[in-house]
């Protein structure tokens, strides 16, 4: 029996095809280590989105090989977005690899293992155009309480700067009775958190229904027993609609969380970007987020030093977060990525200057962030247990619906002895941080 290591990297959206993979191949009776040193079969799956992303693929591919060279491993597998996009070039630039497997051929990952393990190097990729569905052999890789669920895949926004249509294919929706038997299959599992996940979340069903049918989707899965939280992530404004909004308003199970990639807010550079939104509209959407859902998290991410954006521009932005108050927000820095047609536009702004601009916002979200989070001390929320600190195993920490898994801060509890990771627990906000709580547990109920 061959031991397959898997490594993913980049978004829940590629741990969800890691996932799947890893479905496939033990299906195929392969045995799943994670201990590399260990491995005949190393795969990594890859990302692309960005030149840091496309650094940490090239470098975790290079270590891998070591293990060709010095270890047990036959065949190093090279998988996802950076095999769909360079193909053939990574596969003569990168002797050590014996398989380049794209984003079109994840079902064809155990053709992969039996060609390689013969000795023969191939290249897998084909059209973008699969996504599985409920039937699909998966094997998921995070907290026995917590899954993804990817309810669509591909985009068709064509964003300027973006890479994803591309390597991702175009926008194709999975059918409501598929994820409803997929989440329905994880809670009888035991798993408690659903977070939903698309590369345009909102726009789910339009391809199949006609018209976007999330809130459909969702009236669906509340219905699932054992489900006790159910997040949105990825969720573009445009087709946000009002019932939407109603629905997560009124539904216990759906977290009081939107996560609403918005990228600028200078009317000139969102139209530079191909971004469907103007400022105006994004702004009406986030009134009627904050006057609708009473207490709503919302997290967001910004890009800065797109092609052109002036000093005038960039605060604009600037003012726009101060003005907007997130709870949570990501910056990333305008990266220029080759066959997007953001990279051919002149007014290429100077590394230095992107990087002040970093600076700047992110110095100004930590000061939001840590001024909301000091407002929070006395209130009451529910905890999902995930763990204990290495340091002092009497301190634990988890997350409430207002923290997404491995991207927002952790809330801490003192004097955890007896709680049990995936447990939740009722607690009292004592102290908050730049990005993280600190809180003690009340009486259950």
């Amino acid at each position: 029996m061959y031991k397959v290591g898997f490594i993913s990297l980049g978004c829940a959206k590629n741990l969800v095809d890691t996932e799947v993979m890893l479905g496939i191949l033990t299906q195929h009776n392969l045995f799943i280590t994670d201990d590399p040193q260990d491995a005949d079969i190393l795969i990594i799956n890859t990302c692309t989105f960005i030149d840091a992303a496309k650094e940490e693929s090239i470098s975790t591919i290079l270590q891998m090989a070591e293990y060709k060279k010095n270890g047990l491993c036959r065949s190093l597998i090279v998988a996802g977005c950076l095999g769909q996009r360079y193909q053939q070039e990574l596969l003569d630039e990168l002797p050590e690899v014996d398989a380049i497997v794209g984003t079109g051929a994840w079902h064809r990952i155990m053709e992969a293992v039996d060609a390689t393990i013969q000795g023969h190097r191939l290249l897998l990729v084909g059209k973008a155009e699969t996504i599985y569905d409920d039937s699909t052999p998966r094997i998921t890789t995070t907290p026995e309480y917590s899954a993804y669920i990817k309810i669509a895949e591909g985009c068709d926004n064509c964003c300027s700067y973006c890479v994803i249509p591309s390597v991702r294919g175009s926008f194709r929706s999975r059918t409501i009775p598929s994820v409803v038997r997929e989440a329905s299959a994880l809670a009888a599992r035991g798993v408690q958190e659903i977070n939903l996940i698309a590369q345009d979340t909102t726009s789910y069903g339009r391809d199949l229904y006609g018209k976007p049918r999330l809130t459909e989707l969702l009236q669906e899965l509340v219905k699932v027993d054992g489900i006790r939280w159910l997040r949105l992530l990825y969720c573009y404004p445009k087709y946000f609609s009002d019932e939407l909004i109603q629905l997560i308003a009124k539904e216990a199970k759906i977290c009081k969380y939107i996560d609403l990639p918005l990228q600028h807010a200078d009317n000139e550079i969102l139209k530079a970007m191909n971004r469907q939104d103007t400022r105006e509209e994004i702004e009406i959407l986030l009134a009627k987020l904050r006057k609708q859902i009473p207490g709503v998290v919302i997290r967001t991410s910004m890009i800065v030093g797109f092609p052109g954006e002036t000093e005038e521009q960039f605060n604009n932005l600037y003012q726009f977060v101060e003005k907007q108050r997130f709870e949570r927000m990501g910056v990333f820095i305008y990266s220029q990525e080759e066959d997007t047609p953001a990279a051919a536009l002149s007014k290429q702004i100077p590394e230095e200057i992107k990087q002040e601009r970093y600076h700047a916002l992110m110095s100004l979200q930590c000061k939001i962030s840590e001024e909301l989070n000091l407002n929070l001390e006395g209130q009451l929320t529910d905890v999902l247990i995930e763990g204990f600190t290495q340091e002092n195993p009497d301190i634990a920490y988890g997350r409430s619906c207002r923290e997404a898994p491995d991207v927002d801060g952790r809330i801490y509890i003192e004097n955890a002895g007896g709680l049990q990771r995936g447990q939740i627990v009722h607690a009292k906000i004592v102290q908050g941080f730049t990005y993280d709580l600190l809180a003690e547990t009340l009486p259950q109920e």
